[in-house]
């Protein structure tokens, strides 16, 4: 099975933001290359918010281009088999945390669609939640300005409102 096919599947097993579920499912049924960065058009990406429930904290990358706190992702790979995969490798990259588990078995939490700059459009992003081990050290990467631990309270003073939705759904999740 293609990553696109994964996709496919996926969404149509997400039982949440049906409007925005069905337009991730038109773009794909009509850019079979909508998985990948070079799709003008727009392109779907795979994330994860790294939470440590225990602790009462995520962990937020402060995006290197973007220079805003967000969760770990980004672009499918041609390595990528799933976008549940997809996503624990960013956040797993990202976050430098080993051992991180996806919240329910890999289902999408939420689906946030945002413009990006040109040539492409959009980003098409579906977002997991990764589950941090107990006592978790976060190791900064290449694609980071920093890397911090935020308890809950904190951060809707330092993310945007799609990172605080995500936040919210998983919360609601745990």
């Amino acid at each position: 099975m293609s990553l696109h096919d994964d996709a496919v599947l996926t969404l149509k097993g997400y039982d949440d933001q049906e409007e925005l579920r069905g337009l991730y499912l038109d773009h794909l049924a009509a850019h079979p290359d909508g998985m990948w960065k070079a799709c003008e058009a727009g392109h779907v990406t795979a994330s994860a918010l790294v939470i440590d429930p225990e602790r009462g904290q995520v962990l937020l990358t402060l995006h290197k281009k973007l220079k805003m706190w967000l969760q770990m992702g980004g672009h499918c790979e041609p390595g990528d088999t799933t976008l549940a995969r997809a996503a624990l490798r960013e956040a797993t990259e990202e976050s430098g945390v080993p051992g991180l588990t996806l919240l329910r078995s890999g289902t999408p939490v939420r689906l946030d669609r945002h413009p990006i700059p040109a040539p492409c459009h959009w980003h098409l992003d579906v977002q997991y939640s990764a589950l941090a081990p107990a006592g978790s050290v976060a190791a900064i990467s290449d694609e980071s300005l920093d890397l911090r631990w935020f308890g809950y309270a904190e951060v809707a003073d330092v993310a945007d409102a799609s990172v605080v939705r995500l936040l919210e759904r998983t919360r609601a999740l745990l």
